[in-house]
């Protein structure tokens, strides 16, 4: 019986997170009330205050006073981990989403884009910022665009935890939602660690498929310490993050033609475009399909962590207006 009513709590505090991770503001204890009936709970504002104590006190929100609550980096993974059970696939779900909500207009340089946030302790990212910038000037990285953020403030749906600083990188799904809005339907297949030799692409070592994890791939690489990001930014050896999409070979024309606007307007991350039919860094694609190889967003971090600086990663964190990014060389 006790059992049962422990469960009880913890589904109702899971859900609880669920709603607030949904959300890209903070969310009263009434909001939460009644965003939670379309999970069949139905709690009191007052329970679902004492929740939110428990939470607070775990580390997996933040009060932000009268504004309610937001769900810290601790509550995502907490979240993650509770529901991996139910969302084989959810990552696959997510970028889709995303490339959904990014509204980036490369020709005018306007609208939202997807993006990682890294959180660092402070004076970690002071030492953090040179060797990320030396990932930056090798052409690592999906752009050259970052945004900073202190204790409180937000990146897309990650509040950054007292005493940090957060990172927002370009986010390869950009891509994904540059080529969604002009009709291109591209498909994500996987995340992996890409082999460079001198320095070209040579073929991907390891890979994890998009539809059958519940887990972000690039965080899971950084953490198992599989990539020599560092090591390629300066000798052009080594592991790196990648992505692989594929779209139809039809539509290469058009697919150019958005590359090009992007990386006028400072987005680039688009490694390999392959011939059609053809099998691209040893990746088979599908007959009349076209591969295409991106740069890991999170690459310049990944940098970092090879170092042993520690750094928390949320890939595929929400989107961001272009108007708030600046040079990573301005900071």
């Amino acid at each position: 019986m006790v059992q049962s009513a422990s469960s009880d709590a913890e589904r109702k505090i899971i859900s609880i997170l669920k709603v607030l991770s949904e959300s890209s503001e903070p969310l009263g204890s009434i909001t939460i009330a009644r965003e939670l009936e379309r999970y069949g709970i139905f709690l009191s504002e007052r329970a679902v205050r004492y929740h939110l104590r428990i939470t607070d006190e775990r580390g997996h929100t933040q009060p932000l006073g009268r504004d309610g609550r937001m769900i810290t980096p601790r509550g995502l993974e907490e979240l993650r981990l509770a529901l991996a059970p139910d969302n084989v696939g959810f990552v696959l779900e997510k970028l889709e989403t995303l490339a959904f909500y990014t509204t980036f207009d490369p020709y005018t340089k306007t609208g939202r884009l997807a993006i990682n946030t890294s959180i660092f302790a402070e004076d970690s990212f002071k030492q953090a910022l040179p060797l990320m910038r030396e990932v930056f000037k090798a052409g690592l990285c999906v752009s050259e665009y970052v945004a900073i953020a202190s204790e409180g403030e937000k990146l897309g749906d990650v509040v950054i935890p007292r005493g940090k600083v957060g990172l927002a990188t370009v986010c390869s799904v950009t891509i994904n939602g540059v080529l969604l809005k002009a009709g291109i339907p591209i498909e994500s297949r996987f995340g992996g660690i890409l082999e460079i030799r001198e320095p070209k692409p040579r073929r991907f070592v390891a890979i994890i498929n998009y539809e059958g994890t519940s887990l972000d791939p690039s965080e899971q690489y950084i953490r198992a310490k599989m990539t020599s990001v560092g090591e390629v930014a300066k000798t052009g050896n080594g592991r790196i993050l990648a992505n692989f999409r594929e779209i139809p070979a039809p539509s290469r024309s058009i697919v150019e033609e958005k590359v090009r606007a992007l990386k006028e307007a400072g987005i680039g991350g688009v490694y390999v475009i392959g011939n059609t039919s053809e099998a691209v860094c040893q990746i088979a694609v599908g007959t009349n399909r076209i591969g295409i190889v991106l740069l890991g967003g999170l690459n310049p971090v990944a940098a970092v962590a090879e170092t042993g600086v520690e750094v928390e990663n949320i890939g595929e964190s929400g989107t961001i207006d272009f108007e708030q990014m600046q040079s990573v060389w301005t900071l």
